[in-house]
């Protein structure tokens, strides 16, 4: 273990865990040494690489102090993450992944933003998705629709689309992630602990700057871990669907019945949760039962109980429609009815 210390107490803490990373560590910690405007530290933990990690992460911790590293002592990114924040000295927590970078300002930015509203518990940032021809279509629209969620009140309503923030970006208040925790689970960490954080009441936001380089690459744990997969995804929703607004209803309504809609409605009756009917604007479906549920058009919404409505309709030309036409309704976003995708 070589964990220097340094007389100051540290204003943040940047949470770093790694797995493998020697090809792009370097240009990741070198970023954070560029850090202006606010006293860190940086807890690197290294999660049982089999490269040289260890011995970059010991060479950076000799030459400069800030950098404290260990050896994590369990096996995952979840036990590297407990870990590391066990050790971290700062009031405010900001995560980091070892393929990414940081602007020079990010940490200032963020902790003067957390500062400026005490009623946040965490902050992200927009980021910059690179290299460009590893930034795929998927990619391009998720940045795209996290430019557009600054506010606490779009994060919260927007929470089961997709995780509205992007967990590498944020800071948070060290009590925040003391009180919450990470937890290791079948589903992605980052977006169950994001789930927890908005069902408790907590308030996030993102920066609307650009602060935050964002690697792409095949070997990304978001692309190819089990735990990132479409259907966990799916059954994390599905979780905090169910504790949520679903409950204590064991009926609702979907609108959609495309491959992310069938998805959320297997992930849903694991939680005990059938549709009551299925809207639909596809007119070959209209008048079917799928699974004892009518297929009905939209404007049979009124004439239906007045129960949690999902809406998992994943192109955002059609969203940007449902919402409009949802505005003209007695229902109301984030109490009667979500976006599910």
């Amino acid at each position: 273990m070589t964990n220097g210390s340094h007389w100051e107490t540290p204003r943040v803490s940047v949470l770093l865990p790694v797995r493998n990373g020697q090809r792009t560590l370097p240009a990741a910690l070198r970023s954070v040494q560029r850090q202006e405007g606010v006293s860190w530290e940086c807890i690197c933990v290294d999660d049982n690489s089999t490269d040289g990690t260890w011995q970059l992460l010991q060479q950076f911790a000799c030459a400069d102090p800030r950098f404290r590293v260990f050896p994590s002592p369990g096996k995952g990114i979840v036990a590297a993450l407990q870990f590391g924040l066990a050790h971290c000295r700062g009031a405010l927590v900001a995560r980091m992944d070892a393929d990414d970078a940081m602007h020079p300002q990010r940490l200032l930015r963020q902790a003067e933003a957390l500062d400026a509203d005490p009623s946040l518990a965490g902050i992200g940032c927009r980021v910059r998705a690179f290299p460009a021809p590893h930034v795929r279509l998927g990619f391009r629209r998720y940045v795209r629709w996290l430019d557009g969620l600054e506010t606490p009140e779009l994060v919260a309503r927007e929470r089961f689309i997709e995780c509205p923030v992007l967990h590498p970006t944020m800071m948070f208040r060290r009590s925040t992630l003391e009180r919450h925790a990470y937890r290791d689970t079948v589903w992605p960490e980052d977006y169950d602990l994001i789930l927890r954080l908005l069902e408790s009441g907590e308030k996030l936001a993102n920066l609307p700057q650009r602060l935050h380089f964002w690697r792409v690459h095949a070997s990304k744990a978001s692309l190819t871990d089990a735990r990132y997969s479409q259907e966990q995804f799916a059954r994390c929703k599905a979780y905090y669907l169910a504790r949520g607004p679903l409950h204590p209803c064991d009926r609702y309504v979907l609108w959609g019945y495309g491959p992310t809609a069938r998805r959320l409605c297997r992930a849903l009756r694991h939680q005990g949760k059938e549709p009551y009917a299925i809207v639909e604007v596809h007119p070959r479906r209209i008048g079917l039962t799928i699974r004892g549920a009518p297929v009905v058009p939209p404007h049979a919404l009124s004439s239906l109980p007045q129960l949690p409505l999902l809406v998992s309709v994943a192109n955002p030309t059609a969203r940007a429609l449902i919402r409009q036409y949802m505005g003209h309704t007695d229902r109301v976003e984030g109490r009667d009815w979500f976006f599910t995708a």
